[in-house]
């Protein structure tokens, strides 16, 4: 199979689709490989480390959609991106259709085998492609609301984990999934009293014995979230229903009560945000101001650190790059059922049921366009 890795184009995106090592792993299986010129230059991964890998390189993103048949990606296709896409095409990506219509009707008309990685599934359960960039969201996610409680940056001028005399500061996660278990780490690290919520007791119990009483674990409800939020200086949205809109945990009504200068920082933004007041930003202008809460809302936070994650991706994405380009769409969808679960939009029919039914299309299962 020909495979090709244009350069990313969203605002400060500077992961890469492949890395040298996973370019390798497909030439070696007798697969050819192009990549866009300087596609991983911002992170250290030359054009002569591809090509030593046995890639070829080529000069325009038009080349590599026009001559692929498969194109893997980190970010979903931009418009520009999506128009490019053909009939029959594989495309390998992250997508989060469920709050993006404009995208989701540009893959419906291209006609293209669209896979998504927060979609597909682990034997074990679990999202074991979207794990990764969790993993790294709920790292980040402290920090930068740590930055952005500065008064500089427009918060209240707390330092998380205060000093002798001083009490710290309230971290609340929501969510005691990948993002929060990860945002957890790094908040018990600071200093900060930190409050976890989730509906899993059984997940609460597990935190419990690894924190004990360096965390209160809270079952969630909407009064316990309320209770919670107006305590906070700092709130961690990690929420997610897979392929769906995230629910809004958090109303209008909470944010306008809680602490002026208080952040808040939306991890579920690339499937909507779990608070009603959000919206996705870029790394170029990360933060807006509701009700004098800083909201901190970049759609793509593991791209600020590029390089960690486009290798922590390639670990978990290179497996079923290679299965689909060995064998095709079709048979490596028939003999993986977790990785069926990934095709979101195949052939003009939309075929993830949560993203069909938020966007009110037809649900077409994977399995009737497979036999």
């Amino acid at each position: 199979m020909l495979v090709g890795v244009p350069k990313e184009i969203k605002n400060h995106e500077y992961r890469v689709g492949l890395t040298p090592p996973s370019v390798h792993e497909l030439v070696a299986r007798g697969h050819q490989v192009i990549v866009q010129k300087n596609a991983g230059s911002e992170i250290g991964l030359s054009d002569d480390q591809y090509v030593a890998a046995g890639a070829t390189i080529v000069e325009t993103a038009q080349e590599i959609f026009s001559r692929a048949e498969m194109i893997v990606k980190v970010k979903e296709p931009q418009p520009g991106e999506c128009a490019m896409l053909r009939e029959g095409q594989i495309l390998y990506t992250y997508l989060h259709l469920a709050p993006d219509p404009e995208q989701t009707a540009a893959l419906v008309k291209s006609k293209a085998v669209c896979i998504a990685y927060e979609t597909i599934t682990g034997p074990g359960g679990g999202l074991p492609l979207l794990a990764p960039m969790s993993e790294v969201a709920g790292r980040m996610s402290i920090q930068a609301g740590a930055a952005h409680l500065e008064k500089s940056k427009g918060g209240m001028g707390l330092l998380l984990g205060g000093v002798p005399g001083v009490a710290p500061g309230h971290i609340v996660i929501i969510g005691a999934g990948v993002v929060g278990t990860n945002a957890l780490q790094m908040a018990v690290g600071t200093g900060a009293r930190v409050t976890v919520l989730d509906k899993n007791i059984d997940r609460l119990r597990q935190l419990d014995l690894v924190y004990g009483n360096r965390i209160a674990t809270v079952y969630s409800t909407g009064h316990a979230i309320e209770e919670a939020v107006l305590a906070a200086d700092l709130v961690i949205g990690g929420v997610l229903v897979p392929g769906a809109a995230a629910p809004k945990l958090v109303t209008r009504g909470m944010i306008s009560k809680m602490k002026k200068g208080a952040v808040v920082v939306d991890v579920a933004i690339d499937q909507g945000g779990c608070f009603e007041t959000s919206h996705a930003t870029t790394h170029a202008d990360p933060t807006f101001v509701v009700d004098g809460v800083i909201h901190y809302c970049v759609a793509n936070m593991p791209g600020a650190v590029a390089r960690t994650s486009t290798f922590a991706l390639n670990n978990a994405t290179i497996g079923h790059a290679l299965a689909l380009a060995n064998k095709g769409w079709r048979r490596a969808l028939l003999d993986d059922a977790h990785l069926r679960q990934g095709l979101n939009v195949c052939q003009g029919q939309v075929t993830y049921e949560a993203v069909a039914k938020t966007l009110c299309y037809d649900y077409v299962p994977a399995d009737t366009l497979l036999a």
